[in-house]
This record gives structure tokens, C-alpha cells and sequence, in this order.
């Protein structure tokens, strides 16, 4: 068994943390405001879509320091041991008077009841310190999870443009510090196995892959969390309380990214922002899906593996990754268990799960040439919203015949679910768009959609019917090379 310790320490800007006793489901937000009078950093929604509470969070992976924008308001603080934590307090430019972003804020006219500010400059911030002069894309990008009720965003946009009018990021003093605070963190990590607890309530931070699937077995019914993005809520927005919970969002082998000729091998631990490279070299239909992915924050702290684990049925990845004909690995101690990623999801709230599992890895089948595939999100705003249908289509055509079919949908059932019926019409049939029409009709048999806030039965019934002859078009467009019928 590792060496044990009974306190979280991280970096709160300039200064060591060092906390004994922590509820496993205290948020960095309520931390910062109440106990440590942190004003600057706001509290909106409470549920990581506003952005008025984000900060940066620095963390050494692969032996790098990389800070990323994170939603306070969701982010557990036993998650931070071992991080920098950047609050807006700590900017500061020449003489210690405003920072660069603040400057061209102030200059553009970017904040009139400042409520949002502090949020959007440290979304800002981090995208300055990557991109010195971002394209206007990037920027709109790093502000998807930053919400302005009354400056309207035009002149944000043009502060953002600005920055490097007023500095250099090789000047700013995060840089220059990046060295000190790489070897703070450095000393930070100890390899031990970390357990907190307060009234009752305890966080237990597993030392590694394998202290997990120890811990695992003796807490069969602890929640684990790694980005908290959907368990966050369930405190903030239903007061739940979480007796024990385990947080894996540090243990770096679950954080592997490994291509192969065959496959794309993906840790249960990975963020949306670690796989969006190789889910782009690999996947590049996926490429503008995966920005659809709710803002910056939560692609930072959002993990493949709790979008699958967590068993959504309007998840916007298990239907995309259904279609390409995904796998997982469940662990159970050493016990390794396979299945389809189809396969897990068996109703509403209920996986194929044993007592003492946990997902470890996913298993991404490589594209042939003969492959057509496309990925769906309708919902009512672009950007940072939850579906109301997604989908995943793939085809394998060959000499204008479908020899094989794989399409998914998300929010048309309980459950991620593949279209049987419709993929039945396909398979043999050229591809046409009267065979697509054909498998079209077919899905009153595959799925009962329900009415809810987010749609109707009949619209999720008629754009996923639609979707079938928006992916023919997509795909016999002349840049395709394939024939329209």
C-alpha cells in the first residue's frame, strides 16, 4: 500500500494551501469567496455554463506545467491537490497596475456591469498566453463558456484582438514565474494516497491506476469523479451529499492517448481538450462536433470516460462513438473486462457495471477509405447547450454498395441507441437517397422519443429522419467524389 497523507496542498496564487479537513464536495468556488475573500471570481449559474466564476488551474502533465481555464463553481476542492490555482486577484502588469487583458478591456468598452468580467478576462488570459494574435475563431472558441448578459460581445471581441498592443506573454508574470511553479508542484507530488474528511463526508485520492482498483473494491459505493461536470450539478443544483468520493482526475495512466494502425486507444481520465488533436487526426468528422461540446472550462475538465460512465442518454459523445464502433474496458482489481461500447448501456440509469468496476480505456476502430461517417448535435443554441437529438452516422460503401452500417442516436430513447431497423434497409441497398428515405421510415420501429423541455417527440422523430438526408447530401457533395443519385 502507498505511503498515506491527510492533507490536500496545492498553490493559491502566490502562496501553499494546506487543508486537513475538507468535505469531498466543498467547490473552489465557495473556497475562494467565502474562506479565503477572493471576491473577484462571481458566482452565476452554479453549474459551469456562465463563466463568471472561472479561473486558471495549473497542473504538471507529461512533465509540463499547462494552465486551463476551469468553472470554480464546479470544481471539487480535494480535486486541486497538487495544482496552481490563478484567481483574477493575481493579474497584475507593469508597476502592478492593470494586466494587458484588463487594459484592453478597458480601453474597448468590453464590461459595463463587470458582474461577467473577471471571468472573461481569465478565459482571455489563458487563450493570450497559447495564441499572442488569435484569429477571431480562436476567440470566439475561448469565449463559449463565458456568458455577457449587457456589454454585448463586439467590443470583447476587439479587446481580445488587442491584447498584445498593451504586452508580450514572454513578459507576463506567469511565464516568468512558470519555472518556480513548475518546481512548487514538483515537490507537491509524493506519490502518496490522499484521505480527507470532514463530518462524516470523505475524498480519497488514489496514489495510482493500480491503488485505484484497490481502493475501488474496498469503497464499492463511492462516486468516483474525474472532471465533475455532470456530478457537480448534483450538489449544486439538488444539495445532494456524497458520503465518499473518489477522485482519479490526476492519475496520469488514465490519461493516455496511443494511435495505432488499427485503432485509437483512450484513457477513461482523458478531457475533451486532451483528445481534441488526435480525435481530429483520426476522426476528422469529429473535428467541428467536438467543439460543440458544451465551453473552454468544461472541455478542460470534462473526461471521455464520465461521459460514457455516467450513462446519459443525451451524452454527446456515446452515439458519435457508438457508430464508429467503439469498445471499452471495464476493471475490476486486475480483471479486465471488454464489451461494445453499445453494449453497457442497458435502460435509463442503468449500465453493465459489476460491483467494484470502473472504466479504465476506450477503443476507437481506425477509418478505412471506403468509410463514410458524420456526427449531429441539434439543440437550440450552437454553442454550450445540451442535445435534444444527436447522432453518429458510419457507412462502409463500396463500388456504390452499403456492405455495412452503424448510425446511433442520443435523446430518441432512455438510452444511447443504435437504429436496428433502419441499418437493416441499408446494408446490401446502393447508396441512394431513396435507400436513405427507405431507412429513414424505419425509425418509428427503432425508437419512442418522449416530450420534454428541450423537444417534442414528434421534432426529435422528424430531424432524426431528416439527418438521413442531410448525411446523403453531405456525402454525395462533389468535394466527396461520390455521385449524387
Amino acid at each position: 500500500m502507498p505511503s498515506l497523507r491527510r492533507e490536500i496542498r496545492f498553490w493559491l496564487n502566490d502562496r501553499l494551501v494546506q487543508i486537513g479537513a475538507c468535505s469531498p464536495t466543498e467547490t473552489l468556488l465557495d473556497f475562494l469567496r467565502i474562506e479565503q475573500r477572493l471576491t473577484g471570481t462571481k458566482e452565476g449559474c452554479a453549474e459551469g455554463d456562465c463563466g463568471a466564476c472561472t479561473v486558471l488551474v495549473g497542473r504538471l502533465t507529461k512533465g509540463r506545467l499547462v494552465y486551463e481555464t476551469v468553472n470554480a463553481c464546479i470544481r471539487f476542492l480535494p480535486s486541486l491537490d497538487g495544482c496552481h490555482i490563478v484567481t483574477i486577484e493575481a493579474l497584475k502588469g507593469e508597476a502592478d497596475g492593470l494586466h494587458p487583458v484588463q487594459k484592453a478591456m478597458v480601453d474597448h468598452h468590453g464590461s459595463q456591469c463587470g458582474f461577467c468580467t473577471p471571468g472573461i478576462v481569465m478565459s482571455l488570459y489563458a487563450l493570450w498566453m497559447q495564441s499572442p494574435n488569435p484569429s477571431r475563431e480562436a476567440v470566439e472558441v475561448a469565449l463559449q463558456g463565458n456568458l455577457c448578459r449587457c456589454t454585448g460581445y463586439r467590443p470583447i471581441l476587439d479587446a481580445a484582438a488587442a491584447i498584445s498592443d498593451y504586452g508580450n506573454p514572454a513578459s507576463d508574470w506567469l511565464e516568468m514565474e512558470r519555472e518556480v511553479n513548475f518546481n512548487r508542484l514538483l515537490e507537491l507530488k509524493d506519490g502518496a494516497r490522499v484521505v480527507i474528511e470532514k463530518d462524516g463526508e470523505r475524498a480519497i485520492l488514489p496514489a495510482s491506476l493500480e491503488d485505484l482498483s484497490t481502493v475501488r473494491l474496498e469503497e464499492p459505493d463511492a462516486t468516483i469523479i474525474a472532471g465533475n461536470t455532470d456530478v457537480g450539478l448534483w450538489v449544486t443544483k439538488h444539495l445532494k451529499k456524497l458520503q465518499t468520493v473518489l477522485f482519479i482526475n490526476h492519475l496520469e495512466e488514465l490519461k493516455e492517448i496511443n494511435a495505432t494502425e488499427h485503432c485509437l486507444f483512450i484513457g477513461a481520465g482523458v478531457t475533451y481538450s486532451e483528445a481534441a488533436g488526435a480525435i481530429a487526426e483520426c476522426y476528422p468528422h469529429l473535428a467541428d462536433f467536438w467543439s460543440r461540446i458544451a465551453g473552454q472550462q468544461i472541455r478542460n475538465m470534462g473526461t471521455i470516460g464520465g461521459n460514457i460512465a455516467n450513462g446519459s442518454p443525451i451524452g454527446d459523445l456515446p452515439p458519435v462513438l457508438i457508430a464508429l464502433g467503439a469498445e471499452i474496458t471495464l476493471r475490476r482489481g486486475h480483471d479486465l473486462r471488454h464489451m461494445p461500447l453499445e453494449r453497457f448501456f442497458i435502460d435509463y440509469g442503468k449500465q453493465d457495471r459489476a460491483t467494484g468496476d470502473f472504466l479504465e480505456m476506450i477503443r476507437i476502430p481506425s477509418l478505412e477509405d471506403t468509410n463514410l461517417c458524420a456526427a449531429y448535435k441539434i439543440s437550440k443554441r450552437r454553442d454550450e447547450d445540451i442535445s435534444s437529438v444527436s447522432a453518429g452516422f458510419f457507412m462502409d460503401v463500396t463500388d456504390g454498395i452499403i456492405r455495412r452500417a452503424r448510425i446511433a442516436f442520443g435523446g430518441m430513447a432512455g438510452v444511447p441507441k443504435r437504429a436496428v431497423a433502419a441499418e437493416k434497409v441499408l446494408v446490401g441497398k446502393p447508396f441512394t437517397e431513396a435507400t436513405m428515405l427507405a431507412a429513414a421510415a424505419e425509425l418509428p420501429s427503432d425508437f419512442t422519443p418522449l416530450t420534454d423541455w428541450r423537444a417534442s417527440d414528434t421534432y426529435r422523430m422528424k430531424v432524426a429522419q431528416n439527418l438521413f438526408r442531410r448525411f446523403f447530401i453531405e456525402q454525395t457533395a462533389p468535394a466527396k467524389g461520390v455521385a449524387a443519385e
